[in-house]
C-alpha cells in the first residue's frame, strides 16, 4: 500500500483555502477593532459644549419657532441636543464638524443671522436640513407645507432684521 500523499510536495499538502481565509478575516477584524478603539482617543468630536445664548429671536409665530427648533437648532444654535452617537468616532467627527460649521454660518443663539436669506433658499431647494441628517431626526423631515411655513416665517421674523447694504451719507 502506498501513501497517496507520498509524491505530493509538502507545501501543497499544508492548509486548505478555508483556514487561510479564516485567518485573514480574523486578522482584518482584529486590526479593524483595534483601529476603532484607538480612534476613540482622538480628542476631536467629544467637546459637546453649548455656549450660553447671547441673543434670542422673537419669532413671528409659535409654529415657526417649533419648526425651526426641530429642523435647525441642533446645528444652528447653542442649544444642540447631542445624541449618543455623537460621542463615537468617526461619527462624532462629522457631527462636531457640522455643528461647528452650522453655528459659524447661522446661529440663532448669538444673533448671527446674516445668512438667513440663504438658509431660506437652501430649505426651498431641499438642501437644508442635509439629507444625511433627516433619517435620524424626525423633526427635520420638512413637508412641502412645513418648508413653505419656515420660509414665510423667516421672511416675517427677519424682514426688518435682515442685513441690507449700508449706504454712506
Amino acid at each position: 500500500m502506498s501513501d497517496s500523499n507520498a509524491n505530493v510536495p509538502a507545501e501543497s499538502v499544508s492548509q486548505s483555502p478555508a483556514p487561510k481565509r479564516r485567518k485573514v478575516w480574523r486578522y482584518v477584524i482584529g486590526v479593524s477593532l483595534f483601529l476603532f478603539v484607538a480612534i476613540q482617543f482622538i480628542p476631536y468630536g467629544h467637546n459637546h459644549t453649548n455656549p450660553p445664548p447671547t441673543a434670542s429671536v422673537t419669532w413671528d409665530s409659535k409654529a415657526t419657532e417649533n419648526l425651526v427648533r426641530a429642523a435647525c437648532y441642533d446645528c444652528h444654535s447653542n442649544e444642540t441636543v447631542w445624541p449618543w452617537y455623537s460621542s463615537v468616532a468617526p461619527v462624532s467627527w462629522l457631527v462636531q464638524h457640522d455643528v461647528d460649521d452650522g453655528r459659524k454660518e447661522l446661529n440663532f443663539s448669538e444673533g448671527n443671522l446674516h445668512e438667513v436669506d440663504e438658509a431660506a433658499e437652501m430649505i426651498e431647494h431641499n438642501d437644508m436640513p442635509p439629507w444625511f441628517y433627516r433619517p435620524m431626526h424626525s423633526g427635520a423631515k420638512l413637508s412641502d407645507s412645513d418648508k413653505e411655513a419656515v420660509i414665510k416665517g423667516f421672511a416675517a421674523t427677519f424682514d426688518s432684521a435682515t442685513p441690507h447694504e449700508e449706504h454712506e451719507d
